[in-house]
């Protein structure tokens, strides 16, 4: 039977499941709706699809250099409960995802999804995640993930708080000892502590800082005292204020936290370090993930959810 492209449509309105997922069942039965939706059953994926909806902001970041330190990856996958992020098989199925996206040529999380799974090449990866959601019983989420690669050099990572937030630093360098290394280790950690935006001062938009400029003006000009100075001190005043916010959003232009003097930049740190190693050094980028940035977290209230629980079995028990 012909597997048309409006009956996956409506298996997947019927199950919630993928489009790709939907296919193969329909295929697998030979176009039969009823056992379709039973194949997806069977295989955890209609399972999964009904926790989509749920939230997964809890979760892990992990990291994984190559041996040779040259390519390393970072990769946030999402759970729903801080409890299941620390379980160690979730964690051992992320280091598994990890292991295959350092070695992948996707280049987003769609096409890695996509991709046949390295353990199981009759699956996708999507249906190897799917699994550990019926495994697991919560939704599982590879959020992101980005690659980082050297040349000449290697690239350093840093992982705070058994997972919370993943760093890695690419250092181009003619010289890798151990001082070096741990010059990369500690940039890391203080990507880490300090939240930077960007590397270098060369990568931010103009017209970030223009619209800062803007920002900083109209709050001058709102200010009845401030207004009343002249255009040239103002101006003075709005430069000095954008160059104190770049050295807090730039890397290599932050003050290094390990400094003794209080003032050292990490660039300046980078500077020492090469000197007394005779080596050419170069912090290229880094990579910073934090996990759960930008998502919304589910706030729980066991009070509210004891007494729903309580209320249903009253509910049941009089009937």
């Amino acid at each position: 039977m012909a597997i048309t492209a409006a009956l996956v449509k409506e298996l997947r309105e019927m199950t919630g499941a993928g489009m790709m997922d939907c296919k193969k069942a329909l295929t697998e039965v030979d176009g039969d709706m009823e056992k379709a939706v039973e194949w997806l059953r069977e295989n955890g994926m209609a399972k999964a699809q009904k926790k989509a909806g749920r939230i997964a902001a809890e979760g892990i970041v992990m990291l994984k250099v190559s041996e040779d330190g040259k390519k390393a990856v970072a990769v946030e996958v999402n759970s729903e409960t801080d409890f299941v992020a620390k379980n160690a098989d979730f964690r051992g199925f992320v280091n598994e995802i990890a292991d295959q996206i350092l070695t992948t040529d996707a280049e987003d999380v769609e096409a890695f999804l996509a991709e046949p799974w390295s353990k199981e090449p009759e699956k996708t990866v999507s249906q190897y995640v799917d699994y550990w959601i019926a495994v697991i019983g919560e939704k599982l989420s590879v959020r992101r993930f980005a690659k980082c690669e050297v040349e000449n050099g290697f690239i350093a990572a840093y992982n705070h708080m058994d997972g919370k937030i993943g760093v890695l630093v690419e250092v181009e360098t003619d010289v890798v000892n151990d001082a070096v290394k741990e010059m990369g280790e500690n940039i890391a950690m203080q990507a880490a502590a300090m939240r930077p935006s960007y590397c270098t001062s060369s990568e931010i938009p103009g017209d970030f800082i223009e619209k800062e400029r803007e920002i900083l003006k109209a709050t001058i000009m709102n200010d009845p005292v401030e207004s009343q100075k002249p255009e040239k001190v103002i101006e003075g005043m709005i430069k000095g204020r954008i160059n104190k916010e770049l050295k807090e959003i730039v890397l290599l232009d932050q003050v290094y936290v390990k400094a003794e003097d209080g003032k050292q930049t990490v660039s300046g740190y980078v500077k020492e370090v090469a000197k007394e190693n005779g080596a050419a050094i170069s912090v290229k980028s880094f990579v910073r993930f934090e996990t759960g940035e930008g998502l919304e977290k589910r706030s729980e209230n066991f009070a509210e959810e004891v007494a729903a629980q309580a209320a249903k079995v009253a509910a049941n028990a009089a009937k």
